[in-house]
């Protein structure tokens, strides 16, 4: 990497950082919440935990395809801006429905399809997936932090603090967008004139659909597994919130041990697709182990190892691979596309955690993933068997 690009990959990975360590904070304690809100339920704190990537998902590509009109920075801007208001909200909320309110409007400021096609238009492909492995160690320690500090914080200033805390890691982003991350070379006039062909290829490109369909699977799970994950050491394992921290960054930390070989191995033998589907079956088999094994604190960590460990490495994979597969100037449509599917994901994860917790107890929700991962690994084949026939069409045209 130049050092431009250096300097790119780390910009960006504080702005990334700031964006979501104080969502992440609210992981590890929301659905221990159910006293401080009126009205409250598991079902509807599940709720409140992923509202947010419901109105994630409607304004990524709106928010996406303005980045490639009108330019990446402006709209990461207004998208944080309209996160800080919506922390604002959440924090002076007593009952549910207005919490629900503040996350909704947290959402609203969709801005990670716009940060990735900045990254994008910053570097040169082949240093791509390490800038987006930046941005993926920086959500891994986004991950590390939030959830040492979350339930430390909880204790001494409650969850509204954790909310105004929100606000201020919103300005802190604006400055450091505005102060330290390089504009791009090439101006936004030259490749803002989108082929209608291309954009119909976003939507019907086998390659980019697995892409989708897999950050939507892996952050359903994620939500899914932090709505039941916090209560089961509360109640199965009797360990107090103020301690979760030092579990979390355990697994957090040797979950790297997982991702950078990984990402060093994929990239230098060029084999990501094979790292994805392993990535796929370590998260099943996690689901596995949290299910059957919820009243042994030292198993539940080695299978919360395996899951991280997947997890991040996807979050360093995943957006580096829609780059490369999509077009010049429909690279914020394709990334808008690609962070709607995850916040989709994060969505109904949410949702149908807190249901299944609530109706059918904690291992229900770890079988659901364990389905989910099932008919991710199911539509990964059947999608690629569908790019080959398509790639052997396309030769035989050209022959």
């Amino acid at each position: 990497m130049s050092a431009a690009e250096l300097k790119t990959a780390l910009s960006l990975a504080l702005v990334f950082f700031l964006r979501m360590l104080p969502l992440f904070m609210i992981l590890p304690i929301l659905s221990l919440a159910n006293d401080d809100y009126i009205y409250s339920t598991p079902q509807l704190l599940g709720l409140a935990l992923g509202i947010y990537g419901l109105t994630q998902a409607v304004f990524q590509i709106p928010f996406g395809m303005l980045s490639d009109r009108w330019g990446r920075k402006p709209i990461i801007v207004l998208g944080l801006i309209i996160f800080g208001l919506g922390s604002l909200i959440a924090a002076m909320a007593d009952s549910i429905y207005g919490l629900l309110i503040g996350r909704a409007m947290q959402g609203a400021g969709a801005v990670a399809a716009a940060i990735m096609a900045l990254a994008a238009d910053l570097t040169k492909e082949e240093s791509r997936t390490k800038v987006m492995a930046f941005i993926g160690i920086s959500i891994g320690a986004a991950f590390s932090i939030a959830f040492i500090a979350g339930p430390i914080l909880y204790t001494y200033i409650g969850i509204d603090g954790l909310f105004y805390l929100g606000v201020c890691f919103s300005v802190l982003a604006i400055i450091a967008l505005l102060t330290i991350v390089p504009n791009p070379t090439i101006k936004i006039e030259k490749i803002n004139e989108l082929n209608t062909q291309k954009i119909k290829a976003v939507f019907s490109n086998p390659a980019l659909i697995k892409l989708n369909i897999s950050i939507f699977s892996s952050h359903l799970i994620l939500m899914a597994n932090f709505v039941a994950i916090p209560v089961s050491l509360k109640e199965s394992m009797q360990i107090i919130p103020a301690i979760h921290w030092q579990i979390y960054l355990k697994v957090i930390f040797l979950s790297l041990f997982i991702m950078v070989p990984f990402i060093f191995f994929g990239e230098r033998l060029k084999k990501e697709k094979l790292f994805l589907i392993c990535s796929i079956l370590l998260i099943a088999c996690s689901q596995i182990g949290l299910a059957l094994f919820d009243f042994n604190l030292n198993i539940m960590i080695v299978f919360l190892i395996l899951f991280f460990g997947a997890f991040n490495y996807l979050e360093a994979l995943l957006p580096s691979m829609v780059s490369k597969t999509t077009y010049e100037n429909t690279k914020g449509t394709a990334l808008g596309v690609y962070s709607t599917s995850q916040f989709i994901g994060i969505f109904i994860g949410g949702l149908v955690g807190g249901f299944f917790m609530q109706h059918h107890g904690l291992a229900s929700v770890h079988l659901l993933c364990l389905l989910i991962t099932f008919i991710w690994l199911c539509l990964m084949i059947i999608l690629s068997k569908i790019e080959k026939l398509g790639k052997n069409e396309l030769e035989e045209k050209a022959v």
